[in-house]
């Protein structure tokens, strides 16, 4: 019993001090993951290293049977720690790489690298529970039968480590190889990448949106029309793609292994121009996959996916899901957050890391509970949190001296006219005078909110924007900049609103 526990105690060493050093190794690694999960700017420099130097003690104490109960705390400390926060990252909706093990394996935080940790966990957990007189024998009482089996467990951790790396390199040619062929395909075409012109993924409809109707034609022949993308029991992937596009051809190999990996997930429709047999040319004919034609751009004009490959991810009631994905890399990027979320959240969405908007761009915790407040409508109706549940709300910020505002004013006069019971309910937040509110006319509350004191703890974010809360008083979107997105919101395009 006592040779098991020293075993344990080796194991969880090795595992600590493998983590610790391969960290100290890569510092702007570490730096950047502590950013990737949202640790204070201030603190990350010190963190970065003071964390693998507490591996390494947490190491060098389990190899101490007199140290070995201390080191254990420590460690179900901190794995408890990596456990919360990879908790909290997912639940947001994120993925940022672990970077556990430095530049010798890091993957977006997932169920996997969870239940990994709870795994580790279990050992850690062992020797607490065990007390301080119960760490197993000392390296000073190893017999030569102990240490030949130490030496031999030894040799497999190396071993499996090294397979573990030589796949990590594998992985990594076949990336770069998959990217040459790429480049080929491009110069072969003569075609040229402007990725400037694809924009920033924030340019697109806000998350939570409901995607455009639209009517397009398959390549099978069948109509297709996108309003029923929110009548689906799984969430469908768009591809927006082009018989001209090299990189397109490029990633179809990748586009089919992603299919597969999938495929118990969510939907791939491909969304492209052309003739019929143009597409079956290029991308396969439709048994093999889903495509859908555009008589020109009209469908990728309105997400603004405004190059090709990009892709959009649409949730099983057809709003969308993450912002547009730009390019291989990005489409990548959202492929692997998918996989490691795994779409069983209800509200899951994934923002992505290239062209993020500025530091003061607000955002909202979707998914989350609205912050409390209390507040009185110019027509003296009391408003606070708990009235938001119960129905849809769109929470609008306006204001008078704002031009574009204005120009919405008889749209929301139109829509208070002929929206069902069904619909959203609208509050809007606004800053100034009174009588000059009342003039307006609308139905619907008016809020004044001098300094928008409160509308910005609503994610409030210049004007005229517009978030939308579900019926139990939960963020149901990202904040929708302007007239269009925010008529996106609810499903509607407004005459004059682009």
């Amino acid at each position: 019993m006592e040779a098991f526990i020293f075993a344990l105690r080796i194991i969880l060493a090795i595992i600590f001090g493998v983590a610790g050093s391969a960290k100290l190794a890569d510092l702007k690694g570490s730096r950047k993951a502590l950013a990737d999960f949202d640790v204070p700017l201030g603190l990350i420099p010190a963190l970065s290293i003071a964390l693998p130097v507490v591996e390494i003690a947490i190491a060098v104490g389990l190899l101490n049977v007199d140290l070995s109960w201390f080191a254990s705390i420590g460690a179900m400390a901190l794995l408890a720690a990596f456990s919360i926060g990879m908790i909290v990252q997912m639940r947001s909706g994120n993925a940022p790489d672990c970077h556990c093990f430095g530049q010798l394996h890091s993957e977006p935080v997932g169920v996997k690298s969870l239940v990994r940790n709870i795994i580790i966990m279990v050992p850690a957990g062992y020797l607490l529970f065990l007390w301080k007189g119960n760490q197993g024998l000392s390296f000073a009482y190893l017999t030569p039968e102990i240490i030949q089996m130490f030496l031999i467990g030894l040799g497999v951790v190396i071993l499996g480590a090294m397979a573990f790396y030589l796949r990590s390199i594998s992985i990594q040619q076949t990336e770069i190889i998959r990217r040459i062929e790429l480049l080929e395909v491009i110069s072969r075409d003569g075609s040229t990448v402007e990725r400037d012109e694809a924009g920033s993924p924030h340019d697109g409809l806000p998350i939570g949106a409901i995607i455009p109707d639209l009517r397009l034609r398959g390549v099978d022949g069948v109509v297709f029309d996108t309003s029923t993308l929110r009548k689906r029991s799984r969430p469908t992937l768009l591809i927006f793609v082009s018989t001209t596009c090299g990189p397109c051809q490029a990633l179809l190999p990748r586009i089919d292994e992603w299919a597969d990996d999938l495929r118990d997930k969510l939907d791939i429709t491909f969304v492209s121009s052309g003739t019929v047999d143009e597409n079956i040319e290029k991308f396969g004919s439709a048994g093999h996959r889903s495509i859908m034609l555009q008589e020109e751009r009209e469908f990728a004009d309105l997400v603004s996916a405004r190059w090709t490959p990009s892709a959009l991810l649409v949730s099983s009631d057809g709003r969308i899901a993450s912002h547009i994905a730009a390019g291989d890399s990005s489409i990548t990027e959202l492929i692997t957050r998918i996989k490691a979320n795994g779409l069983e959240h209800d509200f899951d969405f994934f923002e992505l890391s290239n062209g993020n908007p500025d530091a003061s761009q607000a955002r909202v915790a979707i998914g989350e509970s609205i912050p409390d407040f209390s507040v009185t409508a110019i027509d003296g109706q009391d408003i606070s949190a708990a009235d938001f549940r119960g129905r849809q709300t769109l929470v609008t910020f306006w204001s008078p001296t704002c031009p574009h505002c204005v120009n919405m004013i008889d749209q929301i006069k139109d829509w208070e006219t002929i929206k069902s019971l069904d619909e959203p309910a609208l509050i809007v937040f606004s800053d100034g005078e009174e009588d000059a509110h009342r003039e307006i006319g609308l139905r619907s509350p008016i809020v004044l909110d001098k300094s928008y004191k409160v509308a910005q703890k609503l994610g409030m974010h210049g004007t005229p924007s517009a978030v939308l809360v579900d019926s139990e008083g939960k963020f149901a979107s990202e904040l929708a900049i302007g007239a269009p997105n925010i008529w996106a919101l609810i499903g509607k395009r407004m005459p004059g609103s682009n």
